[in-house]
């Protein structure tokens, strides 16, 4: 599941890096992301052995955890199944960051999940997109454009994303990590 906001208006901003880390990893193998189910859009395919859901939530990224317990509802999955990819203003511009569970870090999709599932109990892949300058607004910098440098960084940390999402899903998240991080 990639996090990000539904609409024209927001495709291109640093809160949807989730977003582009599910159409890459959809790209690489061949999975089309556009079937609607009611709150996602999602696409079905195989990463290697492993067959997949790839999903990009219609609700708005603070309301996150109503479109992941609605797939995981359809497609009879737990937690345990589930890895999120969202943007992280804690990580500089083009870093990633996985983990196998933990808490919401200040990000308010995550913590819509966790609320909405009863548990932090389920993988996470963190893409940095930097702290905005001193002064400047945080939710401006997450629903804002990055300047072409740090859009440089975000374009090779969302194929690194996609490669460690699929080195997770065939080897595992320790080898994952061990790779990724």
């Amino acid at each position: 599941m990639g996090l990000g906001n539904p609409g024209d208006q927001y495709e291109k901003t640093r809160h949807n890096v989730g977003f582009w880390c599910v159409d890459c990893l959809g790209e690489e193998y061949s999975i089309k992301v556009g079937g609607r189910h009611r709150l996602a859009l999602t696409g079905e395919g195989r990463v290697g052995v492993e067959d997949v859901i790839l999903a990009k939530p219609r609700t708005f990224v603070n309301e996150s955890g109503k479109a992941v317990t609605s797939i995981m509802m359809r497609y009879r999955t737990t937690a345990s199944d589930l890895i999120v990819v969202c943007d992280d203003m804690d990580l500089p511009a083009g870093k990633i960051r996985l983990r196998p569970n933990g808490g919401a870090g200040g990000h308010n999709g995550i913590k819509s999940i966790i609320g909405a599932l009863g548990t932090q109990e389920f993988a996470r892949l963190r893409v940095g997109v930097g702290r905005p300058s001193a002064g400047d607004d945080q939710i401006e910098h997450v629903l804002g454009r990055a300047n072409s440098e740090d859009q440089s960084l975000l374009d090779a940390a969302v194929q690194t994303a996609a490669e460690a999402i699929a080195c997770f899903l065939v080897e595992g998240v320790d080898s994952a990590m061990n790779t990724y991080n």
